[in-house]
């Protein structure tokens, strides 16, 4: 396979941080797909401008907005090399939210939420994501859009996005060790109802007085699983 065809959203990241390396092995197993090799240098440097091309798109006109060949022109790409990092506009949005989430966790580490319980710091970081794709209505439909549309091919993008989420989470309930797995039965939980409300609120179904009384409910399953054992019960 030609040099340029190995990228994509399943090409090498950067090495994980712990709430990263928590979340992938919490989702690994035998349907977990083998690593990639990694990037050149500027290989690296060209995906970036395309996922760069297709936020700036999206941002403008949401998911009618992005067109492979616009993206290819302004990230200064050839329409071929494009697709042959992300086969469709659905693989190229989808890795578009999983890279917006990834700069999101790195913003959300510089300022780590302040709540005395873990349900309250999972539920103020989930607020503080919301809120930044709050400012980005048009991108945010449109990723959402996308990984609404995404078929069984788009599953290594779409497991990027639920690890990159499920690490978010992870972080801010600040765990000393491994989750357990009632924590992570929680986490997937948690992390349905905020795609869930982020769907509902662009569709305008829900205000956002509604999301957040909506999230801070569902991340009070994470104190139920710090609940110490009492044993059975009569």
């Amino acid at each position: 396979m030609p040099a340029e065809a190995t990228p994509g959203a399943r090409a090498a990241r950067p090495s994980p941080g712990p709430a990263a390396s928590r979340a992938q092995g919490a989702q690994g197993g035998p349907s977990a797909s083998p690593p990639a090799s990694p990037l050149t240098e500027r290989q690296e440097a060209r995906r970036r401008r395309i996922l760069h091309a297709s936020a700036q798109l999206a941002s403008r006109g949401g998911f009618d907005a992005v067109q492979m060949r616009e993206v290819a022109e302004s990230s200064q790409v050839a329409l071929g090399t494009l697709y042959r990092y992300f086969p469709s506009k659905v693989h190229l949005l989808v890795a578009t939210m999983q890279d917006q989430l990834e700069r999101m966790h790195g913003t959300l580490r510089k300022k780590p939420p302040a709540g005395d319980s873990a349900a309250e710091r999972v539920a103020e970081t989930l607020m503080r994501a919301f809120r930044a794709l709050q400012r980005e209505p048009h991108l945010a439909d449109a990723m959402v859009r996308a990984l609404t549309f995404a078929d069984r091919s788009v599953s290594p993008e779409v497991d990027q996005v639920s690890r990159q989420t499920t690490a978010i989470i992870l972080d801010a309930m600040g765990l000393e060790g491994d989750p357990t797995p009632e924590q992570l039965s929680a986490v997937r939980v948690i992390e349905h109802t905020w795609h869930s409300a982020l769907i509902t609120w662009l569709s305008g179904r829900a205000s956002i007085a509604q999301v957040r009384i909506d999230i801070e409910t569902v991340c009070r399953l994470i104190d139920l699983t710090t609940q110490p054992d009492l044993g059975p019960r009569a």
